[in-house]
């Protein structure tokens, strides 16, 4: 190979993460692909023109602004090689990667089952939109395992998985479900914003879609929203992509770069995401306001068993349950934070804080246990103003 990439060679993981996509020697010597405005691609010859008429429906071809550029191709591709897989899809946000991924596999009349843990919007689209499609949505318990197979109808498509879940972060056991699905031919996906390819890649535990909310930590900066499906076959990767340009996804050119430029610290930040919130949430579980913490490293946690055997880290967010109080007890503590924001989003270099309210969503297994849960995402800031912050924050709760 000419290209410097291709000199470097794999490498591991981190080297993979820095090197992967830069090309310096085709981009006189600039170590970052550039950003690509542009929506009109020119063709010298009527022959190229016809030919384009054919390319757009292929892999990393340039035909036209919205279907990708070669920075979007550098970051599809990089995130691919990352999670094992053929290809990567880029579309404006990490719900959009969802919906993209759910429509390129479920059709009218289709059974489809859903993870009763999954993201808000997963779960809203698939009430508001799948079903007005004709779809069939059930969902299940997260811990369910090869059981899922009792779930499994004769016009099951898919099973959507979100590992850890959202809020009460139960980790499923994505190689039993995929195999389960997979002698039946069902296709299975599983939302991997959590852990990123840097802990978890789901291709090589049976999964076929790996889809990743890039808006959090690859991006990591808190300043675009992207989204990416992770493909393991052609097959697969020539679906997803016709249900996204048949709905006219795209992913604009500086979130591209942005997508690119925060994929290159993705492991040093991961890491310390991952050692902050340990830190918090140990001190959290120590206190007499917290009556649990739900972090898939803790033994307490539904599912720890399956993140030890296949997970190789954890990442910044988590979860804990605190003591009943009343409205104004919650609003002391939160309006109070210094260092902590009231936010939804996460993955980016700030602390989080949330309150969360998963009785309202759940109905494969209701959640009926009294306390409040609140839900954080540790930041890059120095650790004991975070820990001083969530002390007075948990003495103005209990005031």
């Amino acid at each position: 190979m000419g290209s410097s990439e291709g000199r470097r060679g794999g490498g591991r993981m981190h080297t993979r993460i820095v090197h992967k996509g830069n090309d310096p020697a085709s981009l006189g010597g600039m170590v970052n692909p550039p950003v690509y405005h542009g929506s009109t691609v020119v063709f010298p010859t009527l022959a190229a023109l016809e030919q384009s008429r054919i390319d757009h429906e292929l892999k990393d071809r340039v035909v036209y602004g919205r279907l990708g550029s070669r920075s979007t191709f550098a970051l599809e591709n990089s995130v691919a090689d990352l999670e094992g897989g053929f290809g990567a899809l880029s579309v404006s946000s990490g719900l959009a990667a969802v919906t993209t991924t759910i429509l390129a596999f479920a059709g009218a009349g289709d059974h489809v089952l859903v993870a009763d843990t999954v993201y808000g919007p997963t779960r809203k689209f698939c009430d508001a939109f799948l079903t007005r499609m004709g779809v069939t949505v059930e969902y299940y318990d997260p811990l369910i395992g090869a059981g899922i197979a009792s779930r499994f109808r004769g016009n099951t498509s898919l099973v959507f998985m979100e590992s850890p879940g959202s809020i009460t972060f139960e980790v499923q056991d994505a190689p039993a479900i995929a195999d389960a699905a997979r002698s039946r031919g069902i296709i299975t996906a599983l939302d991997n914003s959590w852990a990123t390819p840097l802990y978890f890649r789901p291709l090589e535990h049976g999964v076929n879609v790996s889809v990743i909310a890039a808006t959090k930590y690859i991006v990591g900066h808190s300043d675009a929203t992207l989204g990416l499906a992770v493909c393991d076959t052609e097959e697969n990767f020539y679906r997803v992509k016709q249900s996204r340009d048949l709905v006219g996804q795209s992913l604009a050119p500086d979130d591209v770069y942005l997508g690119l430029r925060g994929l290159r610290t993705l492991g040093v930040r991961v890491e310390k995401h991952q050692q902050q919130a340990l830190e918090l949430a140990h001190y959290l579980s120590g206190r007499q306001e917290v009556l649990a913490v739900f972090h898939p490293a803790f033994p307490d946690c539904p599912g720890h068993e399956v993140w030890l055997r296949d997970f190789s880290g954890s990442t910044g967010l988590f979860s804990v349950l605190l003591k009943p109080g009343s409205h104004d007890s919650l609003r002391a503590m939160l309006d109070g934070m210094r260092f902590f924001s009231m936010g939804f989003s996460w993955g980016g270099y700030e602390s989080l804080i949330v309150p969360q309210y998963p009785q309202s969503s759940r109905s494969a297994c209701p959640w009926n246990r009294e306390g409040q849960i609140i839900r954080l995402h540790a930041g890059l800031e120095d650790i004991q103003d975070l820990l001083e912050d969530l002390e007075a924050a948990l003495e103005r709760y209990s005031a």
